[in-house]
């Protein structure tokens, strides 16, 4: 058992309409700690049959949730924050021994997570509608907008405290209630969260969260089950692509922030120092294993040798192994399964001529913990150009110009996150513009804030996190028209 200075936010039940309930056939669970194999926990394994007792008590709740005041919405999120930010240190340890990433960035997934929470407690109030004028004499338009009832969320182990912030607080601020399934890998940081929320007065049945290991029929329940009105989900493409054909028979409200192939451009007038520590923040962060991260580096002609260079120095001053141990930079792997494919990855390029400058294999005797690796001189033929790669593993590309390395980059059926560096601002304006991803970072390798609409286009989605956006994916304009005024 994890030793916390709040015990209580050690859980090992699910969540359903207030009360802490096991799986009604005693299944489990075990939370294994992605470094050291060490069995961190256990979680309930429940069925479809929990998943519609769940999606009943959020029905129910809906129906008195959507009435509260706006401003006493908020003030129930701003308890909630608060709760967060105070158990700051126990929050962060339990995702650092279910997920595996190194403590600091642990907290500082907290921190984001909570930010959410944080802004859209403000934003509950100001869902405003609008008047619009007439088109007769005797005629009014008036427009609201109201919650659009229960949702479902699905969210991923690579941030399995923010990806559920990020969807809990929109989505409570507008008025809906939720039934969360969490990844089966990192559900111990959900069930710390809904704690805190019973703790901040969350009404019975407005949050309710769901763990299992059979992913697909809950998947069913809640995209089949006509009263859920809306899904949210982060995760793979594949899956993505499942979870919309299902919402399509009840014509769900569905948003999808799915996978990535992130190109990074540096071109020759860019600061190069600055490149570097852009590229280092983006690609190594949660040792590759973000949506965002960038995926394949694009480096001008001019500047290869010297990037790559001063790249391959910044990589060795990396830590890696237990994230818990303070100056951790790489953490592991998730899973044997997501060692296998970065392996895979890797020698698919070797095999076909690439250079690996360093890295390229597990580091020793850290089973899951692989090294942070650096390909020179790679091509558009290999799996690294067209698969995400969610590792430590960074290629470094050559291109010519301008035009070269826009199609080189829009090259991908995703269109998530893009970054490049350079000075010349109308190049930076007309890359900006060519650039097919729903986020472009512009001399910077870090875009994500509460403040900023987060999402992409093409494969990697539909529909936008945080910012003033976010919480209209929760809501239903209503258009009403006002007749025999005169």
């Amino acid at each position: 058992m994890l030793e916390l200075k709040n015990p209580a936010l050690y859980k090992n039940q699910c969540y359903i309409n207030g009360i802490w309930e096991n799986a009604n056939n005693g299944a489990l669970i075990n939370v294994i700690n992605p470094y050291n194999n060490a069995l961190v926990g256990q979680a309930p394994d429940m069925t479809a049959d929990e998943c519609s007792k769940a999606i009943d008590a959020a029905h129910q709740a809906f129906l008195e949730w959507r009435n509260f005041p706006a401003t006493d919405r908020a003030k129930v999120l701003k308890k909630w924050y608060k709760l967060q930010m105070q158990n700051l240190d126990d929050l962060a340890k339990i995702l650092t021994s279910e997920q595996g990433k190194p403590f600091a960035e642990a907290k500082g997934e907290i921190r984001y997570g909570a930010s959410f929470v944080e802004w859209f407690a403000e934003e509950a109030p100001r869902v405003y509608g609008d008047v619009i004028p007439g088109h007769g004499r005797d005629k009014r338009i008036t427009v609201i907008k109201q919650a659009v009832g229960v949702v479902g969320a699905i969210t991923p182990w690579n941030f399995p405290n923010a990806m559920i912030t990020r969807k809990v607080a929109p989505a409570l601020a507008a008025g809906c209630t939720l039934v969360i399934k969490p990844s089966e890998l990192t559900p111990l940081s959900a069930l710390a969260l809904a704690e805190l929320a019973d703790q901040a007065g969350f009404p019975p049945g407005v949050l309710n969260i769901i763990t299992t290991n059979d992913a697909p029929s809950i998947g069913k329940e809640l995209t089949g089950n006509p009263k859920v009105k809306k899904l949210s989900f982060t995760g793979s493409t594949k899956v993505g692509k499942i979870l919309l054909r299902q919402s399509a028979d009840s014509i769900k409200k569905v948003s999808l922030e799915l996978g990535g192939n992130a190109p990074f451009i540096v071109f020759e007038d860019a600061d190069i120092d600055a490149a570097v520590e852009g590229a280092m923040a983006s690609k190594f962060r949660n040792a590759g294993q973000t949506c965002v991260c960038a995926n394949r580096v694009f480096v001008q002609e001019g500047v290869y040798e010297e990037f790559v260079s001063k790249l391959a120095k910044a990589i060795t001053q990396l830590k890696l192994g237990d994230g818990m141990i303070q100056g951790t930079n790489i953490g592991p792997l998730i899973e044997p399964k997501a060692l296998d494919f970065v392996e895979k990855i890797v020698e698919d390029a070797r095999t076909k001529g690439a250079q690996i400058l360093s890295g390229g294999k597990v580091a020793a005797p850290h089973q899951l913990v692989y090294e942070p690796t650096l390909i020179s001189h790679p091509s558009t033929d290999m799996m690294l150009f067209r698969e995400e790669i969610f590792g430590p593993v960074a290629p470094v590309f050559k291109f010519n110009t301008e035009e070269e390395v826009i199609s080189l980059a829009n090259d991908t059926q995703y269109g998530l996150a893009s970054y490049f560096y350079g000075r010349d601002y109308a190049r930076i304006w007309r890359v900006a513009e060519a650039l097919e991803y729903g986020m472009v970072g512009i001399n910077t390798g870090m875009i994500s804030t509460t403040l900023a609409p987060f999402g992409g286009i093409k494969e990697s989605g539909l529909g936008r996190e945080g910012s003033k956006y976010g919480i209209e994916e929760f809501l239903n304009i209503k258009y009403m028209c006002w007749g025999g005024v005169e």
